[in-house]
């Protein structure tokens, strides 16, 4: 007479309860990593502010070539960091969709010393910052700060229809902006003096 022991093979009324048991596992493992697939896969889709700032500053018109085609301009000064521009991004990104065939934009992340010139020039202490040109590549207005996108929108028509700009005076929500370096402090071997002699 055989007897069951813990080493012995389970016998046939055994199996079923276990395939089932095993089954019904395998099931929830495969449901949790195809959840957490689809979970990763939109988490890579999803743009951040940063990311969507990078991106449209990529496909943004360069600065020389937009202010001598004879299209009117709108030009943001920006940073990944700063909120406002974050906030933003995705009207801007309908806008310069919108857009995109009679106006030029541009976009000059402060962040980046290459645009100390226009940061100064423009007298740029918070961000976003905008500066709209007219078709021959005059400035001709600018915005401060966090702006509705029906007023830029407004401001935009108006641009194109080389009307004035109906809002351009108000100042929104901004980001303050740490100049780097001001006109005021360079030496002679700094390479934005473009040669300039300090006097002692």
């Amino acid at each position: 007479m055989a007897t069951n022991t813990p080493d012995s093979v389970p016998t046939s009324s055994q199996t079923p309860e276990t395939t089932v048991g095993q089954r019904i596992r395998n099931f929830l493992i495969a449901l949790v990593a195809f959840a957490l697939g689809i979970t990763l896969f939109l988490a890579t889709q999803t743009q951040t502010g940063a990311t969507s700032l990078d991106a449209q500053a990529e496909a943004s018109t360069p600065l020389e070539v937009a202010l001598s085609n004879g299209k009117p301009t709108f030009m943001e000064f920006y940073a990944n960091w700063c909120t406002s521009c974050q906030a933003m991004a995705n009207d801007l990104g309908e806008l310069k969709e919108k857009y995109a065939d009679s106006v030029n934009f541009v976009m000059l992340n402060v962040d980046n010393s290459k645009w100390l010139p226009e940061i100064l020039n423009y007298r740029v202490d918070g961000i976003p910052h905008f500066v709209f040109f007219g078709e021959e590549g005059k400035a001709i207005a600018q915005a401060i700060g966090e702006q509705p996108r029906s007023i830029l929108e407004a401001n935009l028509d108006a641009l194109v229809a080389a009307l004035p700009l109906p809002y351009t005076q108000g100042s929104g929500k901004v980001s303050a902006l740490d100049t780097p370096a001001s006109a005021n402090n360079t030496s002679q071997d700094d390479p934005r003096s473009h040669g300039a002699q300090v006097q002692p």
